[in-house]
């Protein structure tokens, strides 16, 4: 069974470009000739963890528009995180080059330049949340607009409750990260990445060490952020149960693309026949294991 007929509404994997069926923006990432080495220390051996990555108007692979949802996908180590780390401008490539929003970028751009366009353009999100310990979830979400300094208090403060309020979390506004489940802390996490109205958001493995329903819900809200602000999203995932959000899929291995698809409706998992679609296969499998042993 495809992981995506289970959705109500099947949907139209191709290996082209096509015209999607909803409308993108200007181009807001374009990528030439990149690549990222790392030198072994202590001896003379390269190691290369990306090689040639292309995002351009001359490239199968064609650079990133506003709006559009983009997930990263292929085996560990194949260079997914590497090159998200770059294209958030917390790591910088070996060579080749970067523009995001039309600013270039390279290793010579200045770290308050890197600081200031990360702070003003664009959101991340992590598995492992990284929410301030000893901050509540209000205090989280407000801080970004506090290091901004664009905003007073009081509208810092109606800012961060819509915010709360959008992902549902509008009675934990006072609960610090320890008193918030995964999935909670995971909302907490994205509103904050909100906070400064990025143009970009950026997810390594937002549902990495969430359950079944907390996965769909986190992937739901992604989605909504999506289509409803237009916000360019770009996710890097282990789960193939999670292509359907998505409107192309770029797969990575050895640190290059290898193949990409495209979604030509994006549609969220419906919990129900998610969770008997799980179900299922872990019955096949179960069966498949049996089999295997009598043998």
């Amino acid at each position: 069974m495809d992981e995506c007929s289970i959705l109500g509404e099947e949907n139209t994997w191709i290996e082209s470009a096509p015209t999607l069926q909803k409308p993108l923006g200007e181009t807001v990432l374009t990528i030439k000739n990149l690549n990222k080495y790392y030198k072994i220390p202590g001896s003379d051996e390269i190691v290369r963890a990306l090689k040639d990555i292309n995002l351009s108007p001359d490239s199968p692979f064609y650079p990133i528009r506003k709006g559009e949802f983009v997930i990263l996908r292929g085996p560990s180590g194949g260079g997914k995180t590497t090159l998200l780390n770059i294209l958030g401008t917390i790591d910088s490539a070996s060579s080749g080059e970067l523009k995001i929003l039309g600013e270039r970028i390279s290793a010579d751009s200045a770290d308050s330049y890197l600081s200031n366009l990360r702070l003003r353009k664009i959101g991340f999100v992590f598995q492992t949340f990284n929410l301030l310990a000893t901050m509540t979830a209000f205090e989280n979400v407000e801080l970004p607009m506090t290091v901004m300094g664009k905003l007073t208090k009081k509208q810092r403060k109606e800012k961060t409750l819509r915010l709360l309020r959008a992902v549902g979390l509008q009675d934990r506004i006072n609960h610090l990260p320890s008193e918030l489940s995964g999935g909670e802390q995971q909302r907490v996490t994205i509103a904050r990445a909100l906070a400064n109205d990025p143009e970009i958001l950026l997810l390594d493995e937002p549902t990495g060490d969430l359950d079944t329903l907390n996965t769909i819900e986190i992937m739901d809200l992604l989605l909504k952020i999506n289509l409803e602000q237009k916000t360019t999203c770009i996710m890097v995932t282990h789960n193939p149960d999670v292509e359907c959000y998505g409107d192309r899929l770029l797969f990575m291995q050895d640190g290059q693309f290898y193949k990409q698809v495209i979604n030509e409706v994006q549609t969220a998992l419906i919990y129900e026949d998610y969770t008997e679609y799980l179900k299922a296969k872990d019955k096949n499998k179960e069966i498949e294991g049996l089999d295997n042993a009598e043998v």
